[in-house]
C-alpha cells in the first residue's frame, strides 16, 4: 500500500509495537489508548488545474505521490488528515528547480498564469505554512535541488549556504573546518536552512544565540519583483533591514535562495545538572542564570505535568534542566550552583551527563516520532507556544494553562496540560505547553481547533505572542492579525504589493 503522507517517519510504526507501547502511554497520561488505526492508502487526487510551459516541464512533478506529501505538513491536524488520506488541498504541480534562474522562470511564469507559488523546504511547518489551502491553482516550490555549502569565510567566521541545505547536511559540510551554526531546532533533521530564515525558527539552544536572527549576516531571496540581496555587515544603521523584513516573510515575499550565517568553533567544555522544586523557585533560578550573564545553553524548566509526561520526573516537582558550554576554559559552575540553590532548588545530578537531562534530550528528540505512534493510538497531541516578560510569567502561566485544561475537559472528558519554558531571556522567557488528551475518532481536527482556538486567545489575553518560533503560517493568521498594529499591517500590504504584484507568493500566510 502505498501511504498518502506520513509525519516525520518513513513508515508508521507496526501494530505490534503500538500495542506493546500503548500499556505505557496510559500509565503515564492517566486515560487509555485506543485501538491503533492503520492509515490509509494514497486518495484519488483532483486532476491537475495547470501545467508547466514545455521549456520548464523537465523541473515539475505530477505524479500523485508527489503532490500528496507536499500538500500537507507536521501538525496534529496534518497528522490525522494524512492518517485518514483526506487531503482536499495540493498543489498542481511540483516544481523542483536547481539554479536560481529557474526560480526566476517559474515565477515568472506563475504571475503570467495567476498561479499560486508555496515555496517548500523540509515541510516540517505545523502551522499550516506550506499547504496550498484554498489557493486555488497551485505550484509547490521545493527547494531540494538549491542545497549545499557554496563559501567558508573562516576569517569572519561565517558562511554562505543555500537555501534548500538541510540541517545535517550543513553540519557536516561545516565539520571539516572546525565549524558549527550551534542551531537544532527539533525539526533539525528534516528542516532547511531557508526555511530557518523563511519562520524565524528559534534553536533548541536557551540563550544567547538561538533564534535564526542572531545568526543572519545577509539573505538572498527571488522575488516577482526582481532579485533582493543584502549587503554582508555584522551591522548597519542605515534604515529598516532588509534582512528582517525576510525573517519571518514566510515565503510571502519570494523565495530565499541562500544566506550568509554566523559560525562558531565547536564547543570545547560542557556540563550539565538537574535541579528539582517548586515552579516559582525554578522560574527565580531560570531568571537569576539568565540576568546572570551566564548564558546557559540549556535551561529547560519542566512543571510537574511535562516532567511526568516526558519521563524525566515523577515525583511531582519542577525540574530544571541546565546545561553550560564553553568555547575555551571551563564553564563557571560554582556561579550556576549557586544562584540554583540561592532559588531554593535542590540539586539532585551534576556533571557531563546526568540521567534525568538525558530522559528529557531523548524525549525532546525523539518527540515528532512519538506523536506519529500516539496520534494512531487515537490520543490527541499538541503543544503551542509564546513568550512573555518576566514580570507577567507566573501569571501568564496559570492563566494560559486553566483555559486550555478547560477546552480540554469540555472537548475530550480528560487529558494533561503541560508546560515547560524552552527559552529564556534577560527579560522573559518562552513557555511551551504540551497537551494529551483522549481523541474522538472522526471528530480529531473539530476538537484540534476548539483547544487550539481557547488557548491562542487566552495567550492574546494575558499578553503574550501567538508563537515564539513556530511562525504563523495559516492556523495562527487570526489571532497574528490581532496581534500586530495596524498600521505595520499596512506597510506589510504595501510591502507584498510592491515585490509581488499578482499576489501569488503563499497566499494566506501573513496577510490575505
Amino acid at each position: 500500500m502505498t501511504y498518502a503522507v506520513w509525519g516525520w517517519g518513513d513508515a508508521p510504526p507496526s501494530r505490534a509495537d503500538l500495542e506493546a507501547v500503548a500499556p505505557l502511554v496510559a500509565a503515564t497520561t492517566g486515560f487509555p489508548a485506543q485501538e491503533p488505526e492503520t492509515p490509509a492508502g494514497l486518495p484519488e487526487l483532483p486532476a491537475p488545474r495547470c501545467a508547466l510551459p514545455t521549456a520548464l516541464a523537465h523541473l515539475g512533478s505530477t505524479e500523485p505521490v508527489d503532490r500528496a506529501r507536499h500538500g500537507i505538513g507536521r501538525s496534529y491536524r496534518d497528522l490525522v488528515r494524512g492518517l485518514r488520506g483526506e487531503l482536499t488541498d495540493v498543489p498542481d504541480v511540483v516544481a523542483r528547480p536547481t539554479t536560481e534562474r529557474d526560480v526566476v522562470d517559474l515565477l515568472d511564469w506563475a504571475a503570467s498564469e495567476h498561479v499560486g507559488v508555496v515555496p517548500f523546504g523540509g515541510g516540517t511547518s505545523v502551522v499550516g505554512g506550506v499547504e496550498p489551502r484554498g489557493l486555488g491553482r497551485s505550484v509547490s516550490l521545493d527547494l531540494a535541488g538549491l542545497a549545499g555549502l557554496v563559501e567558508v569565510d573562516e576569517v569572519s567566521r561565517a558562511v554562505r549556504l543555500r537555501a534548500g541545505t538541510l540541517g545535517p547536511a550543513a553540519e557536516s559540510a561545516l565539520r571539516p573546518h572546525g565549524l558549527t551554526l550551534r542551531f537544532y531546532p527539533q525539526s533539525f533533521e528534516r528542516s532547511t536552512v531557508g526555511g530557518w530564515v523563511a519562520t524565524r525558527a528559534a534553536g533548541h539552544f536557551s540563550t544567547g544565540p538561538t533564534h535564526i536572527d542572531d545568526l543572519v549576516e545577509s539573505v538572498r531571496a527571488v522575488t516577482p519583483a526582481g532579485t533582493w540581496e543584502s549587503r554582508r555587515l555584522p551591522g548597519s544603521g542605515a534604515g529598516p533591514s532588509p534582512d528582517r523584513l525576510l525573517l519571518g516573510s514566510e515565503g510571502s515575499l519570494g523565495v530565499i535562495t541562500e544566506t550568509w550565517l554566523r559560525a562558531q568553533p565547536r564547543p570545547e567544555h560542557r556540563w550539565a545538572a538537574t535541579a528539582v522544586g517548586s515552579w516559582e523557585q525554578g522560574v527565580s533560578a531560570a531568571r537569576a542564570l539568565t540576568q546572570a550573564g551566564l548564558r546557559p545553553a540549556a535551561c529547560r524548566l519542566l512543571d510537574p505535568v511535562e516532567a511526568r509526561l516526558s519521563g524525566t520526573r515523577t515525583t511531582g516537582e519542577a525540574v530544571l534542566v541546565l546545561g553550560l558550554e564553553s568555547l575555551r576554559g571551563p564553564v563557571d559552575v560554582g556561579s550556576a550552583l549557586e544562584l540554583v540553590r540561592g532559588a531554593g532548588l535542590a540539586v539532585t545530578e551534576q556533571g557531563t551527563r546526568g540521567e534525568s537531562g538525558e530522559a528529557w534530550r531523548s524525549t525532546f528528540v525523539r518527540a515528532p516520532y512519538l506523536r506519529e505512534g500516539l496520534v494512531l493510538l487515537g490520543i490527541l497531541v499538541e503543544t503551542f507556544e509564546t513568550a512573555v516578560t518576566w514580570d507577567r510569567l507566573e501569571a501568564f502561566v496559570a492563566a494560559v494553562t486553566e483555559a486550555a485544561t478547560e477546552a480540554v475537559r469540555k472537548v475530550c472528558g480528560d487529558g494533561a496540560v503541560g508546560c515547560r519554558l524552552t527559552h529564556t531571556y534577560t527579560d522573559g522567557a518562552a513557555p511551551y505547553f504540551t497537551v494529551l488528551a483522549p481523541a474522538r475518532r472522526g471528530s480529531e481536527v473539530a476538537q484540534w481547533d476548539e483547544i487550539k482556538t481557547a488557548a491562542s486567545e487566552a495567550i492574546l489575553t494575558a499578553g503574550g505572542t501567538i508563537t515564539h518560533h513556530h511562525a504563523v503560517g495559516r492556523d495562527h493568521r487570526p489571532w497574528y492579525d490581532q496581534q500586530r498594529p495596524e498600521p505595520f499591517a499596512l506597510a506589510l500590504r504595501g510591502a507584498k504589493a510592491a515585490v509581488d504584484p499578482d499576489g501569488i507568493m503563499n497566499p494566506g500566510v501573513l496577510l490575505g
